[in-house]
């Protein structure tokens, strides 16, 4: 069996989608008849498609924020009906008109099609006021053709329970054939080794070996402003506070540069961290910290966790009821208040109660995030689906 992944970029700076594809094609045990490819809209010789262990087809760089990619429906009114199933990633691009073209003009034999949102279907991004420009170009691809795409797929995977549910509340004429909770798997890190903390400390230096880690895109919507704003005033009030990192790529936007501006001595920016200076930065710190306005699923969260690191989590970070029922971190509101009280509340506690969070944290990984679980989950609806 042939199935076919679609999204608009691999590219490892443009989100979690990324990452998520990759791990469910090269992570996840797939039976030995299945056979996952990947096509997507990117330069064939960039770094970031090099020693993968599956097949993709980049097809060159997409224009405008739609992502228009005319090779793609070439490709696809080629290529498609060779695939028993196909799972398009993400929304709002070009990928949804192109598959829907084509799956529609044939009517005869057509593979299983699948949409996994990633939580583009969030209500947040219709209702967030800097994106209202975005919110409108939304609702008119919605009436057009989104939601017939939606409704004319075989199903929606969720990668949480609170994903499938907010999506509800979204736009009007959404009634999906059917609704499945995959999850989303994230491999095991790998092993502590002195390298990593050796890559970290020759990307940034910290002189008592003590901080806190935010690592994801410098974006307004994950709440750094709050974020950095809450650790100023904690350290105003007289206490003794850990660094703080915040590594990401958005440094040179409007956003990134005004973050920079507010900045205090122990705040560092080491930029986008990769590689085994990333696991240094998971493995080296007291805890993770995400206090987003919106994140479906934050795969970092979860690299976090199964560092055995605890993590502090708005609660409109979609996996947040996992954690907390596991005790795996503290969770508040997306608010300067929540931030300030998450910050408050992990100082406060013994160094006892952090280490048992670290465990906690570990065993919310293997309990709800691991690969094994996940690759269960998605293997059971494809194999019952295309029965």
């Amino acid at each position: 069996m042939k199935i076919l992944h679609v999204l608009s970029s691999l590219d490892p700076q443009d989100g979690g989608v990324s990452q998520a594809v990759k791990t469910i094609v090269s992570k996840y045990s797939w039976s030995n008849n299945q056979i996952h490819e990947v096509i997507c809209s990117n330069e064939e010789n960039q770094d970031f498609l090099k020693d993968l262990n599956f097949a993709v087809y980049p097809l060159g760089n997409s224009i405008s924020p739609w992502k228009f990619n005319l090779r793609l429906l070439t490709w696809l009114r080629s290529h498609l009906f060779e695939y028993q199933v196909v799972i398009m990633h993400g929304l709002w691009h070009f990928q949804s008109y192109a598959l829907f073209k084509v799956l529609s003009e044939n009517t005869l034999r057509n593979p299983k099609f699948f949409i996994m949102p990633h939580g583009m279907l969030d209500p947040y991004f219709q209702r967030a006021k800097d994106r209202k420009l975005k919110a409108f170009r939304n609702l008119f691809f919605w009436r057009f053709f989104e939601n017939k795409v939606i409704n004319f797929s075989d199903g929606l995977l969720f990668t949480c329970e609170q994903e499938k549910l907010l999506a509800h509340e979204t736009f009007k004429k959404y009634f999906p054939k059917n609704q499945f909770v995959v999850g989303l798997g994230v491999g095991t890190p790998p092993r502590l080794e002195f390298s990593m903390q050796e890559a970290f400390r020759n990307v940034i230096n910290i002189r008592n070996n003590s901080f806190i880690l935010y690592l994801s895109r410098i974006h307004p919507k994950k709440g750094l402003d709050m974020l950095i704003e809450s650790y100023i005033q904690l350290k105003r009030e007289g206490n003794s506070l850990p660094d703080l990192v915040i590594a990401g790529p958005g440094l040179e936007t409007a956003y990134g540069k005004g973050l920079l501006e507010k900045a205090v001595e122990q705040i560092h920016f080491p930029g986008m961290l990769e590689g085994v200076a990333k696991w240094g930065a998971f493995y080296g710190c007291e805890a993770f910290i995400l206090p987003s306005h919106q994140e479906n699923f934050g795969i970092a969260v979860v690299e976090a966790l199964a560092c055995g690191k605890a993590v502090l989590i708005s609660d409109q970070v979609n996996i947040w009821k996992e954690i907390q029922e596991c005790g795996g971190g503290i969770v508040d509101k997306d608010t300067l208040e929540g931030t300030y009280n998450m910050l408050k509340r992990w100082l406060s506690l013994s160094l006892e109660e952090r280490q048992q969070m670290g465990y906690q944290a570990r065993w919310t990984y293997i309990n709800h995030f691991s690969v094994e679980k996940a690759e269960i989950k998605m293997g059971e609806v494809l194999n019952l689906e295309i029965q």
